[in-house]
């Protein structure tokens, strides 16, 4: 990561912040205690020259720490969306989108949010994703256009909501 990168901006709805904040608060606590734990124990078995359970625990507890670097700079850089400021002219992060996808005949529902909280699973797509993109700013009846690897997608917003 750059320092461009690691210092931009980061949006987040208040949810996604809390949700930065329960994790760091486990990593910190309940993670360290049980890495600790297991290297611990992998130092009572011994020569750590061939101890692949010492080998690990130092890899977890290696990784942990990277895990909690992360998202101390994310929660540092937070801009928390205010959602009162959230309008439903046009596409912004934090709306609710409902789109007719052309090709397919066929309503798609997302949420727009910053990158750090995109789930597919839950239709939560980022802003700086090709979607996201072509979606910002767009008002409800406008038809986006999104660079797909197999051409060009149509989309006719139906509905933007909070």
């Amino acid at each position: 990561m750059s320092v461009m990168e690691e210092n931009r901006e980061i949006l987040l709805t208040q949810e996604g912040y809390d949700n930065l904040e329960k994790e760091l608060e486990y990593l910190k606590t309940e993670k360290r205690t049980e890495i600790a734990e297991r290297i611990k124990v992998a130092l009572g078995f011994g020569d750590l020259s061939e101890n692949s359970e010492y080998d690990e625990a130092k890899g977890a507890q290696a990784a942990n720490e990277n895990k909690i670097a992360e998202l101390e700079n994310k929660i540092r850089f937070a801009k928390i969306i205010d959602e009162s400021e959230i309008d439903t002219k046009t596409v912004q992060v934090g709306n609710i989108v409902t789109i007719h996808d052309e090709e397919f005949d066929e309503d798609l529902v997302y949420t727009i949010v910053g990158s750090t909280e995109v789930d597919l699973a839950q239709n939560k797509i980022s802003n700086e994703s090709p979607m996201g993109v072509a979606l910002l700013g767009a008002r409800k009846g406008e038809t986006v256009e999104v660079e797909a690897p197999d051409g060009v997608m149509r989309y006719k917003i139906l509905s933007i909501k909070k």
